[in-house]
């Protein structure tokens, strides 16, 4: 059983970086206007971030110390300013993303406006990461996370033509009035999101949160391979269920509660319930997750005492950085903005800052004076630098695609 319950790091991370509300939203749109047809960016996307993050876990487990405080004493500090910046500032606007969600998700299920929700919700994050175990933590919102595979079962029970699905998933190019522009432009977006850079701060801090050591590198690895595929498969289901319902019929979705109607039309009631049930846990989940790596990257930067495994007061400038964050979460929702535009702006701009995450994520594996014999192999360093070619293209092509195709408009 303990063995089990240590796999719940890697479905936590990859519940909250592949079916936060960025995915929920995003996958659903993709479906509903391409139908399966950008399938394959996410697939690209568990393959990336599976390599990326287990070069995170390994180095993790084997110097014992987390990738954004080597990343600053491998490349030094002015190079790792700029990493800094650059994944803070995507890490912030993701969790208003994710505060945003949790108030959207508590609207659906009370009928009460998101607006009141928001101050609750950005509290309740605070408190849980203020007085609960990093393992309780991740065992309970993990696996209750798991409750979205009802978009996998739902899928079933709309009993779609599945050669026609498979037929969009094998043929990717847009169709009807839709342009090459716009669906490039999802295709980067929905990339972001799957690599989005607080999913390789959290995932190593986890690590370091539970003491890893070389004895659980094969533990780092199982938390990977499981936990980041699960999550792609989660994405999928929720595609597959926008393009069943919502595609044949030109409907495009814009709002959580459409994400979720495919699951009460297959399901029923009792459907609706599981499915905002795992929509919360999985949006709380990765507002927990966006939350602390706001104050991971922070503290571990400039050398601050961090984390969960020692107590708050040890630690407060790492708990002040939390506080702050959610304090700005809570400002800029109270504008009224939309948390469904934040959270498509968040994964387009993630792309940007995609390869100041990978690359000193990269040099450090391949470091003997951090990892030992555990470098990577030469086939790892392959198909490490095509991602990263992959990352840059995305990152330089993600702004100009915005402004051309008027954020996929």
């Amino acid at each position: 059983m303990k063995k089990l319950l240590g796999v719940t790091l890697g479905i936590l991370t990859a519940i909250g970086g592949f079916v936060d509300i960025g995915d929920l939203v995003t996958n659903a749109l993709v479906g509903s206007r391409f139908g399966l047809r950008l399938a394959w960016v996410v697939v690209v996307g568990v393959i990336g971030i599976c390599l990326y993050a287990e070069m995170s876990g390994r180095v993790v487990a084997i110097s014992g110390r987390p990738v954004f405080d080597l990343i600053r004493e491998r490349l030094g500090r002015r190079t790792g300013l700029f990493a800094l910046i650059a994944s803070f500032l995507v890490t912030l606007l993701t969790l208003i993303a994710e505060v945003g969600g949790v108030a959207l998700a508590f609207e659906l299920a009370s009928g009460v406006n998101y607006l009141l929700w928001m101050p609750l919700a950005a509290f309740a994050v605070w408190l849980v990461i203020w007085r609960v175990k990093f393992s309780s933590l991740e065992t309970m919102f993990g696996l209750l996370g798991l409750l979205l595979i009802v978009f996998a079962v739902a899928l079933w029970k709309l009993a779609p033509d599945w050669g026609q699905l498979v037929h969009q998933a094998t043929n990717p190019h847009p169709t009807g009035h839709e342009t090459w522009g716009t669906y490039a432009y999802y295709a980067i977006a929905l990339f972001g999101a799957a690599m989005t850079p607080y999913e390789v701060f959290f995932f190593s801090s986890g690590g370091v949160e539970e003491k890893w050591t070389p004895r659980d590198l094969a533990t780092s690895k199982v938390n990977v391979f499981i936990g980041f595929p699960l999550g792609g498969l989660l994405s999928l289901a929720i595609a597959g269920c926008a393009a069943v319902l919502y595609f044949p019929h030109g409907i495009q979705v814009d709002t959580l509660g459409q994400v979720t109607l495919p699951t009460a039309v297959a399901l029923g009631k009792v459907g609706l319930a599981i499915v905002l049930l795992g929509v919360f846990a999985a949006t709380f989940g990765a507002a927990l997750e966006t939350a602390l790596s706001c104050g991971y990257t922070i503290a571990q930067y400039f050398g601050w005492q961090w984390g969960k495994f020692v107590r708050p007061r040890e630690a407060s400038r790492f708990h002040i950085v939390i506080i702050i964050c959610l304090a700005l979460s809570i400002l800029v929702l109270l504008t009224a903005v939309d948390p469904v535009k934040v959270t498509e702006y968040s994964v387009v701009f993630a792309a940007m800052a995609l390869p100041l995450t990978y690359l000193p994520i990269l040099i450090i594996a391949n470091d003997p004076d951090y990892v030992g014999e555990h470098t990577n192999s030469a086939v790892l360093n392959f198909f490490a630098l095509i991602y990263l070619g992959l990352l840059l293209l995305a990152s330089i092509a993600a702004i100009p695609l915005m402004i051309i195709t008027r954020a996929g408009q």
